[in-house]
């Protein structure tokens, strides 16, 4: 046998040597080391370790035992060629660069896991900062690739790259832009998963069911799946309700339209039969003798209708209004609560309720609203009021009808 030919017999014969080596000890770290510790930890009350293993951390871990014995042992085989043992630490050094990366992806994964079952993920966009470290890692671990294979120090290739950060800058625009966006949408707390926004631009409105590095996902009501780029939250407006939810309280901001020509004072017989609600006892009394004790003051001629003070119908039911929201059970008594007036109109004089439920759930306040607004439709003819309504056909019919008939 030539000399060049048993040289390269015996570089072949190292080289499969030192990879059967790699392959045993990646064999053994999968077989033997990572079951006996995937049984640990499932048997360790711990839930962190529980975490790093549905992450994959103890298995991408594993794959650092080829390396590390390619290390150990390849300047021992590989030592009479320096040129090919240069090019397999090149090689190692590119792998366990990457494989580095990766375990540290594992661990931010397993730290995102963590943080989702505490609870805290909702609170704080946590899965927006895990990728924000990813993408650090990676261009790092970038950079030290290129140095390996250009075989400069990666302050060289940080040089060069800085001349082409005018053009980077131009072509990723966007990219950087919701990353920045991103980050201040993390930092702030302005959106968290589990928050219902409203975004009309974007056709928006619905829970935000995830928040990444460059965009937000929102579950419109009908179901429906809208993203929206970070960017545009920040550039643009949007409306949160996590205040409402977290104030205890939900606005009620409804009006009924009351006919004005319903609307009149009151006789002794009407003050006599409201003084029979219980709600307008204590009112009746207290408004009467208010504007009893004013007329006689004033020495008004009561005789004549327009002259003095004098209870009204629309007055009463509006304190009727007051007492009954004020004994409601579920609106709650802590946060604004009006009963006004509104300029009359075409459609008459509106009476608007403004309060708040102290149920924020969607179908509670629903059901309690229609219920407050069921029981005063229903006990304003007590008050010889009419609500306003634009006749129908039926009304047209019926008024041609009793037009006939005459």
């Amino acid at each position: 046998m030539s000399a060049e030919y048993a040289e390269l017999s015996q570089l072949a014969f190292s080289l499969a040597l030192l990879l059967v080596l790699a392959w045993v000890a990646n064999l053994v770290a999968k077989r033997l080391i990572l079951r006996g510790v995937a049984a640990a930890v499932r048997r360790s009350p711990m839930k962190w370790d529980d975490a790093l293993l549905e992450a994959h951390f103890f298995s991408r871990l594993s794959h650092l035992a080829p390396a590390m014995v390619i290390n150990a042992l390849g300047g021992k085989i590989l030592g009479q060629s320096p040129e090919v043992l240069a090019v397999v630490n090149a090689a190692v050094s590119i792998y366990l660069t990457l494989i580095w990366v990766i375990v540290f992806f594992a661990l931010l994964d397993a730290l995102h896991l963590l943080a989702q079952r505490s609870g805290r993920a909702e609170r704080t966009p946590v899965k927006g900062f895990v990728q924000a470290l990813k993408l650090v890692a990676a261009v790092f671990a970038l950079i030290l690739v290129l140095a390996t294979i250009l075989d400069k120090s990666p302050v060289y290739i940080l040089t060069g790259m800085g001349a082409l950060t005018a053009v980077l800058l131009l072509v990723f625009k966007d990219a950087i832009l919701g990353f920045v966006a991103g980050i201040m949408i993390s930092v702030n707390e302005m959106v968290r998963i589990g928050d219902w926004i409203e975004m009309p631009k974007a056709g928006a409105d619905g829970d935000v069911i995830d928040v990444s590095l460059t965009t937000v996902k929102v579950q419109n009501w009908d179901k429906t799946i809208t993203t929206i780029p970070s960017y545009d939250l920040i550039s643009g407006s949007f409306k949160n309700w996590r205040g409402m939810f977290e104030s205890g309280g939900r606005r009620i901001k409804r009006a009924l339209y009351i006919d004005m020509h319903s609307v009149r004072f009151a006789d002794e017989a009407m003050i006599e039969q409201w003084r029979r609600i219980d709600l307008l006892t204590a009112y009746l009394d207290e408004k009467q003798a208010e504007i009893d004790q004013d007329n006689q003051q004033r020495g008004t001629d009561l005789t004549i209708l327009g002259n003095g003070r004098r209870i009204t119908n629309f007055g009463t039911f509006r304190a009727y209004c007051v007492a009954y929201l004020r004994q409601h059970p579920r609106i709650n008594q802590g946060m604004t609560m009006l009963v006004r007036q509104l300029s009359p109109g075409e459609h008459g004089i509106p009476l608007e309720l403004y309060v708040f439920t102290n149920d924020t759930r969607w179908a509670m306040y629903e059901a309690i609203q229609a219920d407050i607004f069921d029981h005063l439709l229903a006990v304003i003819d007590q008050f010889g009021l009419s609500v306003f309504q634009t006749p129908s056909g039926g009304d047209l019919n019926a008024a041609v009808a009793q037009l006939a008939r005459r």
